[in-house]
């Protein structure tokens, strides 16, 4: 007689087979909007406190503004992580407060790479998945490296957990069903 602790003859084993994170590439714009923004507090600074003998220095206190804002997005980017394994797709986020947001291969219906020129400049690129997922429909990991291969790898993980569950898309009308 069977325990509850006998595993399951299909179960296989679930195998890491990418990890990583949005590059920080993604936020050029923003960050040379904040190199701009303290460059102007401090030229401000500057020109005021020498029309002010020393006064002005004062006005240095508000470097603080830009580089706040530099240091939070760069934390957010930082503590958004990616787990791609043989079966699902990991999405931690949050400094505080932690969110693991996980899509199962097998609902993944489509996917698509694309590299904008700024982005190809440094080797980067951004991957977008179609899902049947009711929480998240679509998924996009923006700004990693290697993304071929990881669109690659993703390829031939969505069709191997489909042959293990057993499970087909079926389009009916342009929308999607899943058929076990």
């Amino acid at each position: 007689m069977p325990t509850d602790d006998t595993p399951i003859a299909s179960a296989t084993a679930e195998t890491v087979l990418w990890s990583g994170h949005t590059s920080q590439w993604v936020h050029f714009w923003y960050y040379l909007f904040c190199v701009v923004i303290a460059v102007g507090i401090a030229v401000a600074a500057t020109v005021f406190g020498l029309a002010t003998a020393g006064v002005g220095a004062l006005g240095y206190a508000a470097l603080i503004i830009p580089v706040l804002m530099w240091l939070i997005r760069w934390w957010v980017t930082k503590c958004t992580a990616y787990e791609l394994t043989s079966q699902r797709l990991r999405i931690r986020t949050g400094i505080l407060n932690k969110k693991v947001d996980e899509l199962e291969l097998f609902r993944v219906k489509d996917y698509s790479m694309e590299q904008p020129f700024l982005l190809r400049l440094v080797g980067l690129g951004n991957l977008t998945m179609v899902t049947s997922d009711a929480t998240t429909p679509t998924v996009s990991i923006r700004a990693i490296s290697g993304v071929e291969a990881v669109r690659e790898k993703l390829r031939n993980a969505v069709q191997a957990e489909r042959d293990r569950r057993r499970v087909r898309e079926l389009d009916v009308d342009g929308n999607s069903e899943s058929l076990s």
